[in-house]
């Protein structure tokens, strides 16, 4: 299959028509041929210049470092730096850079790619060279307002009208016969060929002739072979072009170079200047390039046409030829003048430019300096207007008023400060207007912005400084108030809060004189309202000023005290709360009197019977304790005269009762003290109770001597010295010996007692070791040391009768008949029943009495 190349280029005037550029072209051999000699010589016709050549097309350009030179070469322009490296992708960069470059000079490359041109892909190589060819060769080719190749084949056309056997109408079948190239050697060097020997029928040496000519006169290498292009039907058109296109460039020299100097008088002469400093310098570098590179061929061109016109006109006078005589408008002398206007307009263009520069600096620098102050200043000042049109004074408390004002104060010295920026901003504004600056328009908006801004600053400053000052003056009126306020409010406050605690106090009062100076103090209390009352309407009145300065001048602040915890409406409720307590305690202090005159009617009423009972009670103790300690008359006469205090007792407790009485309606008074008697009510209690046992145990202990006289036949004479020994050692005379006592009456009776002795005996007196010795137990030993043999056969008597005649006893009975000590001594000791007749619990009261009284060691 075929390779399609597509060549688009941008500009229409090259634009290729005919069939033959776009056609699927499968490349002829003899075509491929043709087109590696010709683009290999026109290829080599360049890097010469540079030194150096090429060999194999699509082998020298792989690496694409020739490639990159002869674009170099051709356009007189620097391609970007090659890789120097050997490796595949360092070969595919430079040729990218080629194929960049072409692009850039409005070619669009369609299917070619670097990696066909570094692989050595002929057709593709073929393709990039022709490409070239057609851009920088032919493109730029101008006649009759035709262009690129139609150009050229009217140029050809031209030139060769007036010879005969020439007829170009094409680049392939019309230069078969060779005569179309000796027609353009003639017609613009007629020295150089005689025409007229010519012979059409002789292609072969028609072509030679040319190209040897060509080659040898004109510095127009051999691109093709002679037998190419006569054996060839159809011989390929781009070699022919190629070919062709160097006679135009070799011929057409006076025309290009008064086209060059027309293209570059005008671009001389243009003053327009730039408005950036790179636009100028790029101006400047143009101007250089054209100094260095683009006149000094020019130069030389127009040297070797004065030169290749004198020669000629030289042989042609020699020859008796008719002169040369070029056509109108590319005389020599047209050339010079032209070449005069071109100097003309190279004179002075430098200086220009430099000039231009040094103002454009200087315009660049002042700018940048303007931006650089102008952006510093707004940077500086975006947000100042907002801050000074700021109402937040309105709200602030006096400490932020203050502080706002310093704060205002360091930003009028800041504004100050920044009053040089704003005169230099003007400054550079005015003298970038002066020089003629391209953007003086926005320069000077933004230098009237910043200005108008300015002014605006300080007008706002100024209104802000006497808005806070004023706004300091109110608050520091109010603040004085405030102070004013706090100083007599705290100390009514507290005063207020003491009254209410007070007139709130729950007192707790014993007696009519407390609550009497109670009432004193609070009588004292109410009479000090009336100036308390004053100082509070003053310290209203206080507060009602600050209220009406806020109010009169809109300032949107709180009223609230920052030096007061107190608040009005607290004093207003605290002021009714006092008035409401002060009669509710006036009530609850006559109420409490009333109580206390009731407490002292009470107490008076208790300690009257409390002080008659109290004695009564102590006078019959000590009635019943005398009668105990008599040893006189018989036990029967002690008996009934303490059944008659038992009988009085009884008929006493009446006034108990009465007396408990009054003492619970003081209880339910709360009354805990009675300054009218020494009698409390446990105290008569504790009595009573002490006088009811005492009457009680007395009586038994009667009846139990009176049991043990008989039971042991016992004199009264006998008990009543019993109760005279008993009563001499009784030391605490409570009816009890302790064991000392005991020991002391057993030595004064003639006892000899040792220790072992002691404590046998205190077993039988004491037998629950309870550490003292009762009037019964001491005379149950008196009798038992006293009595005779026949005492077990009285004391089994005595308890025959205690078990009303049974020969057993139940320890129910001696609990019963005995006292407690001695009925438990018995139980203890006596053994169980087994004789006839037993019941459960039955003990032998004969065994016992047998065992204590006929078979003991006493």
């Amino acid at each position: 299959p075929g390779v399609q190349y597509n060549y688009v280029y941008d500009e229409d005037e090259y634009m290729i028509q005919e069939e033959e550029w776009d056609r699927d072209l499968l490349l002829d051999p003899a075509w491929e041929k043709q087109q590696r000699k010709t683009f290999t010589a026109w290829c080599n016709s360049h890097l010469r210049k540079a030194g150096t050549q090429i060999e194999n097309i699509e082998e020298d350009f792989r690496n694409g470092l020739k490639l990159m030179l002869l674009l170099e070469v051709i356009s007189g322009e620097r391609l970007p730096k090659p890789d120097r490296g050997k490796m595949r992708f360092h070969k595919i960069a430079n040729v990218n850079k080629a194929l960049d470059y072409i692009a850039s000079k409005g070619v669009k490359l369609v299917s070619i790619g670097a990696e066909e041109i570094v692989d050595g892909n002929v057709k593709m190589t073929l393709g990039m060279i022709w490409t070239i060819i057609l851009r920088f060769a032919i493109q730029d080719i101008s006649v009759e307002e035709t262009s690129a190749k139609e150009g050229l084949l009217l140029w050809c056309q031209r030139k060769t009208a007036p010879y005969r056997n020439v007829n170009i109408q094409n680049f392939h079948t019309s230069w078969k016969d060779g005569l179309g190239l000796c027609a353009l050697i003639h017609r613009h060097r007629p020295d150089l060929i005689d025409y007229s020997k010519l012979n059409k029928d002789d292609p072969i040496g028609n072509i030679n002739l040319a190209m040897e000519i060509a080659e040898k006169h004109l510095d127009i290498p051999k691109m093709l072979d002679a037998e190419d292009l006569v054996y060839t039907a159809r011989p390929d058109e781009r070699a022919i072009m190629t070919y062709v296109s160097c006679y135009y460039h070799a011929f057409a020299g006076a025309q290009k170079l008064l086209e060059w100097i027309r293209r570059t008088i005008p671009w001389l002469e243009n003053r327009t200047p730039e408005k950036t400093m790179q636009a100028m310098q790029k101006k400047l570098e143009d101007f250089r390039d054209y100094r260095r590179k683009h006149k000094p061929p020019k130069v030389q061109e127009k040297c070797q046409l004065e030169i290749n016109f004198n020669t000629l006109q030289t042989k042609l006078r020699i020859s008796n030829r008719p002169a040369f005589m070029p056509s109108e408008g590319k005389m020599v002398s047209d050339i010079a003048g032209a070449w005069q206007r071109l100097e003309q307009a190279e004179k002075g263009y430098e200086e220009w430019l430099l000039n231009e520069i040094r103002r454009l600096e200087r315009l660049e620098h002042l700018a940048e300096k303007f931006r650089q102050k102008a952006s510093t200043h707004e940077t500086w000042a975006y947000g100042k207007e907002q801050i000074l049109l700021q109402k937040d004074y309105e709200s602030a408390s006096l400490t932020e008023v203050r502080a706002l004002l310093r704060k205002h104060e360091a930003f009028e010295s800041d504004l100050a400060a920044h009053q040089d920026r704003v005169e230099q901003i003007a400054a550079i504004a005015q003298e970038l207007n002066e020089l003629d600056y391209h953007d003086a328009v926005n320069v000077n908006d933004r230098c009237q912005k910043i200005c108008d801004q300015w002014d605006r600053l300080g007008t706002l400053t100024q209104k802000r400084r006497e808005a806070l000052e004023r706004m300091e003056k109110l608050l520091e009126t109010i603040d004085q108030l405030h102070l004013e306020f706090a100083k007599r409010a705290a100390p009514f406050n507290n005063w207020m809060e003491g009254a209410m605690e007070d007139l709130q106090d729950m007192f707790i009062v014993h007696s009519i004189e407390e609550i009497q100076s109670l009432i004193t103090a609070h009588e004292q209390f109410k009479a000090t309202l009336p100036e308390a009352d004053g100082e509070r309407q003053s310290i209203m009145a206080i507060q009602n000023e600050v209220e009406k300065v806020i109010q009169s001048y809109n300032i949107r602040i709180s009223s609230s005290n920052p030096y007061s915890t107190v608040t009005m409406d607290e004093l207003r409720t605290k002021w009714d709360k006092v008035k409401q307590l002060v009669p509710i305690r006036d009530q609850s202090l006559q109420e409490e009197l009333a109580r206390q005159h009731a407490n002292e009617r009470l107490r008076r009423q208790f300690a009257a019977q409390a002080n008659a009972i109290g004695p009564w009670i102590q006078n019959k103790m000590e009635e019943i304790a005398r009668s105990s300690i008599q040893i006189t008359g018989a036990l029967e006469d002690q008996m009934n005269q303490l059944k008659q205090y038992e009988h009085n007792i009884i008929n006493y407790k009446n006034n108990i009762d009465k007396l408990e009485g009054d003492h619970q309606l003081i209880q339910e008074a709360l009354v805990f003290d009675n300054k009218h008697t020494n009698y409390t009510m446990e105290h008569i209690r504790v009595g009573w109770e002490l006088l009811l046992t005492t009457i009680a145990r007395t009586i038994n202990e009667v009846e139990t001597q009176i049991l043990t006289r008989d039971a042991k036949g016992i004199t009264q004479e006998q008990m009543n010295e019993f109760r005279a020994s008993f009563n001499h050692f009784d030391r605490r005379k409570n009816g009890l010996m302790d064991h000392e006592d005991f020991r002391a009456c057993l030595i004064s009776m003639g006892y000899d007692l040792g220790e072992a002795e002691f404590a046998r005996i205190m077993t039988l007196v004491d037998p629950n070791g309870q550490g003292t010795v009762t009037f019964q137990s001491f005379i149950d030993f008196m009798t038992r040391e006293t009595a005779d043999t026949d005492t077990a056969e009285q004391v089994i008597a005595s308890f025959r009768i205690l078990a009303s005649d049974k020969p057993y006893i139940l320890a129910e009975e001696l609990r019963r008949e005995l006292p407690p000590d001695q009925a438990q001594y018995c139980i203890k000791r006596m053994p169980a029943y087994s004789g006839p007749g037993s019941v459960p619990g039955a003990l032998d009261y004969a065994a016992f009495s047998s065992a204590l009284y006929g078979e003991s060691d006493l």
